[in-house]
């Protein structure tokens, strides 16, 4: 069997009839890391997020953290997640498998809102072993992307779903060298699902319009990481964290699938069923934050981090049957930054009050390779949230962050034989609500 390596894109070898040339399909994604590990430090934008260490979920940010918490901590939480995709079109063309060469609009329409909602689910479990050890365990999902088009709208031979879920095991180990400096280390085990569709584009009818079939990509697999971090308490009122988590290079395997959407008995537009297996190097972050006290009732926090999402210059995909031919995608991925400010206010014994704001840079900088599986630009956070004390060992946190997104530019024409050109701008935002439940045994 004739194995070919295409970059998260299908090529069938169809050729039809009726003047018809062969299409082809793809999919990509971007910027799918997702911070949001905890609901209690979503109020104050993840400022601080691998210093403060107030309850278990530090195990993700920081396992140093885990030094700041006797005894037994318990947390668990979620966030719901609501971005918006908007595409308003602005010149959009038919690939020119469709058109014999020719440059014509797209059919179709807009799309809709391709922002999807998403729950993202956590919890966490430390525990003080003596004066110096504690142990941990963190299940999360660090990686995700949900978006999904009205079916047939004018950029359907990019994408019209792409959905990306996983979860990651995190058992971590403390180390309390000193009063003013702790370590922490940890390993990862993370699964992940890939459920990508889209429109292929098999030929042109005179009378019926563009023939299309239904491609389907389904892919999961797992892979192991590791992290660690540092605590130093610099003065009684100042820490600093530092935290670094590694790449983990995920091999994925499943199928790739085509069947007919609208190509009409008597043309051949036969099913294709293909063996796939891909390979990514998701990215490494590296994390610096300092949490300063300034009176008994304010706490101030700053966290800087960086994300190599530059380890993924190019997706790709080797599928395996008849019809398979190369192909390649660029992504033009580049390393990101983002950078953090908040402040906590201890209203009483019960209730502290948050908020933040941060700056977080896309990967994606140019228009030309933007995925329109996710159309990602530069956003602003402003974050508001509270904790109350229930009582002397439990906690409860909710937080909630608008992202503000500037319009964003679409000029995706990297393969205008098989996915035509889409061009247009996105009105894009995006709401986060998280709740979190913590306790001390």
């Amino acid at each position: 069997m004739k194995k070919t390596v295409v970059a998260l894109r299908t090529i069938p070898a169809l050729l039809i009839p009726l003047g018809m040339s062969m299409g082809m399909g793809q999919a990509h994604a971007a910027g799918f890391n997702l911070l949001e590990q905890n609901a209690s430090g979503l109020g104050n934008a993840y400022a601080g997020s691998a210093a403060i260490g107030d309850n278990a979920s530090t195990i993700y940010f920081n396992p140093a953290g885990m030094t700041l918490l006797p005894e037994t901590n318990f947390s668990a939480g979620f966030n719901a997640i609501k971005p918006t995709f908007k595409f308003s079109d602005k010149g959009s063309t038919d690939p020119l498998a469709l058109t014999g060469g020719a440059s014509r609009p797209a059919t179709g329409g807009s799309g809709g809102d391709a922002g999807k909602v998403a729950a993202v689910p956590n919890i966490y479990l430390s525990h003080q072993l003596s004066p110096k050890w504690w142990v941990g365990l963190g299940i999360g999902v660090p990686f995700g992307l949900t978006t999904e088009y009205d079916e047939g709208w004018v950029g359907r031979y990019h994408s019209e779903k792409f959905a990306i879920e996983t979860i990651n095991v995190n058992p971590s180990v403390a180390y309390k060298v000193n009063d003013q400096l702790s370590f922490g280390v940890g390993v990862n085990w993370l699964h992940i699902d890939a459920d990508y569709r889209l429109a292929t584009p098999v030929g042109y009818h005179p009378a019926l319009g563009p023939l299309d079939m239904d491609t389907r990509v389904k892919m999961k697999g797992d892979a192991w990481g590791w992290n660690a971090g540092l605590l130093y308490q610099i003065t009684p009122s100042t820490r600093l964290g530092v935290s670094y988590r590694s790449q983990i290079k995920v091999t994925a395997d499943g199928d790739t699938k085509l069947r007919n959407r609208n190509v009409p008995a008597g043309i051949p537009a036969p099913n294709i069923n293909w063996d796939a297996e891909a390979t990514i190097k998701l990215p490494d972050t590296a994390i610096v934050s300092l949490v300063h006290d300034l009176n008994s009732r304010w706490q101030l926090l700053a966290d800087v981090s960086w994300t190599g999402w530059s380890s993924i210059p190019r997706l790709t995909i080797e599928n395996s049957g008849p019809g398979a031919k190369d192909s390649g995608l660029e992504l033009k991925f580049k390393d990101a930054w983002r950078v953090a400010l908040g402040a906590n206010y201890h209203y009483n014994e019960q209730w502290t009050f948050k908020g933040g704001i941060a700056w977080d840079q896309s990967p994606v900088r140019d228009k030309n390779y933007r995925p329109t599986a996710l159309p990602d630009s530069d956003r602003y956070w402003v974050s508001l949230g509270a904790q109350y004390r229930a009582s002397k060992n439990a906690t409860w946190d909710i937080g909630y962050t608008h992202l503000f997104l500037k319009n964003t530019d679409m000029n995706n024409n990297t393969d205008p034989a098989g996915r035509g050109l889409t061009r247009g701008t996105y009105k894009n935002s995006g709401d986060i609500l998280g709740v979190q439940f913590s306790y001390r045994f």
